[in-house]
C-alpha cells in the first residue's frame, strides 16, 4: 500500500495531539501557557491548519508527559509526513475551509457527491471551468482566473488520473447540470464528450438524476462525502450554499444521515448507459429539448 498521505498525516496528527492533550487533563490555554505560545497557534495545530516544527512537537510530547519512544517517533514522522498539504500554493485564492476540503478530498479514498446547479470541479474541463468562474466574478483578473484553472485542474489531474486503483468516486448529477449550457453550445459539447469518458473509467461511478423524479431527498442542495482508508479518521460532510459559504463536519449522526440521502439518490437515478447518454446529449446539445429516459430508449431502440 502506498504511503499515506500528507492531508491524512496531518488529520491523523491532529487526532493524536488532541487525544494526548486530553488525557494529560489540559487545556489549550494551558497547553499554550506551558509552551509560551499564543492560545491560537496551539489551536491551529489542533484543527489541522498549520503543521508543527520536530522541535516544537518534541517539547510539545514532554509536556503530555509522553516518554515511549515507538510512540515520539510515530508522532514524529506524521509531522516530517504532514509537512507538504496539498495546494498550499494557492493560498492567495482559497480561505482555510476550501483548503481544508482541498485536503480531505486528496485524502479520501471513497467521494461521493452529489451536484444540482453545476458539475464538481474535477470534472470540470478546462473551458468549463472558466465560464464557471468568470460567472461567480465577472470581475476576475485575468492571472488570478488563471491560477484558479490551474488549480482546478490539478484537482482533476489527482482524483481522475488514479481512479481504479485504491481511490472510488461516486458523482450524481441532477439533469439540470447536463442541460445547462455553460460556455455556450460548444463548450457544452466538448464537457459532455469529456463526462461520457469519464463514466466509462475504472473507479469512476456516474449517475443522472432525472427531473422526472419530481421532489427528491437532495432537492435541499449539494454535498459531498468523503470517507477514508482508516478507521481513525471519521467520514466527513461538506456542503456549501448559493453564497459559497462552507459547512463542515464529522460527526457521524449527521454524515451517517447525508450518507443514507446519497443512497436514496442513487436508487433514482440513472446509471446503466450513461455514458451513451451523454453521448447524445453531446449530440444533440443545440435542441436541448429531449428527455433522458426517452433519449435512453431511442438509443436502445437503436442498438437493437
Amino acid at each position: 500500500m502506498s504511503a499515506p498521505s500528507a492531508a491524512l498525516q496531518r488529520l491523523r496528527l491532529r487526532t493524536e495531539l488532541r487525544r494526548a492533550r486530553t488525557s494529560a487533563d489540559l487545556t489549550q490555554r494551558e497547553v499554550a501557557k506551558m509552551m509560551e505560545w499564543s492560545p491560537s497557534k496551539l489551536i491551529r495545530i489542533e484543527a489541522g491548519e498549520v503543521g508543527i516544527s520536530i522541535n516544537d512537537l518534541r517539547s510539545l510530547l514532554a509536556a503530555y508527559g509522553i516518554t515511549d519512544r515507538r510512540k515520539i517517533d510515530a508522532l514524529l514522522d506524521l509531522a516530517r509526513g504532514s509537512r507538504k498539504m496539498p495546494f498550499t500554493e494557492y493560498r492567495d485564492l482559497y480561505g482555510k475551509e476550501v483548503l481544508q476540503f482541498l485536503a480531505l478530498e486528496s485524502a479520501a479514498t471513497i467521494i461521493r457527491q452529489y451536484s444540482s446547479l453545476v458539475l464538481p470541479g474535477p470534472l470540470q474541463t478546462e473551458e468549463y471551468a472558466r465560464a464557471i468562474m468568470r460567472a461567480y466574478d465577472k470581475g476576475i483578473a485575468d492571472e488570478k482566473l488563471d491560477r484558479a484553472v490551474e488549480a482546478r485542474l490539478a484537482r482533476q489531474e489527482q482524483l481522475t488520473s488514479g481512479a481504479g486503483s485504491d481511490r472510488q468516486l461516486f458523482y450524481i448529477l441532477d439533469e439540470a447540470v447536463v442541460r445547462r449550457q455553460v460556455g455556450g453550445r460548444g463548450v457544452m459539447r466538448a464537457q459532455l464528450e469529456r463526462l461520457s469518458e469519464l463514466a466509462t473509467q475504472p473507479g469512476i461511478t456516474l449517475q443522472i438524476l432525472p427531473l422526472s423524479v419530481g421532489a427528491h431527498p437532495g432537492i435541499m442542495g449539494p454535498f459531498t462525502l468523503f470517507e477514508f482508508e482508516t478507521d481513525e479518521m471519521p467520514d466527513s460532510l461538506f456542503i456549501e450554499n448559493s453564497r459559497g459559504d462552507t459547512y463542515s463536519t464529522n460527526a457521524p449522526e449527521e454524515s451517517g444521515r447525508y450518507l443514507e440521502r446519497f443512497w436514496e439518490l442513487e436508487d433514482l437515478a440513472l446509471k446503466d448507459g450513461v455514458d451513451s447518454l451523454l453521448r447524445l446529449l453531446a449530440a444533440r446539445v443545440d435542441a436541448g429539448s429531449d428527455d433522458l429516459e426517452a433519449l435512453l430508449r431511442t438509443e436502445s431502440g437503436e442498438a437493437a
